[in-house]
């Protein structure tokens, strides 16, 4: 049994250096000295670029759902004109038919008669 524990101690070179490893605990990420520490300097620029990237993102996002909202908002416009268009438009085809035309004339009280005779064709001579 102690010969495992004696071979395992032959594998420690005594020149070797433990490495220290990064311990990051709470009291260091409060009173900030964790942003000392060279492994976070050394990342530092790569730490900037993510937020950055982060910031980009998020406003990217708003603008992407302003430009959603403006473009139903638009579509809802466009729906509503067209509907209003084409009211209008049968509105006016209905006013401008013949029958309607002499009621209104009529109402009116104008001195215009409906033509009994057809219209005739002039030619002038060059």
């Amino acid at each position: 049994m102690f010969k495992f524990r004696k071979k395992y101690n032959d594998f420690i070179k005594p020149s070797e250096e433990l490495k220290e490893t990064p311990s990051g605990s709470i009291k260091d990420f409060i009173d900030g000295s964790i942003l000392t520490k060279a492994e976070v300097v050394y990342q530092l620029p790569f730490i900037i670029f993510l937020v950055v990237l982060g910031i980009f993102y998020i406003s990217n996002r708003y603008r992407s759902e302003r430009v959603y909202r403006d473009m139903v908002s638009l579509e809802q416009e466009l729906k509503e004109l067209r509907f209003e268009a084409i009211t209008t438009a049968s509105a006016l085809m209905y006013m401008s038919k013949q029958s309607e035309v002499v009621k209104r004339v009529e109402n009116e009280g104008l001195d215009l008669m409906e033509a009994t005779e057809p219209p005739i064709k002039i030619y002038l001579k060059k």
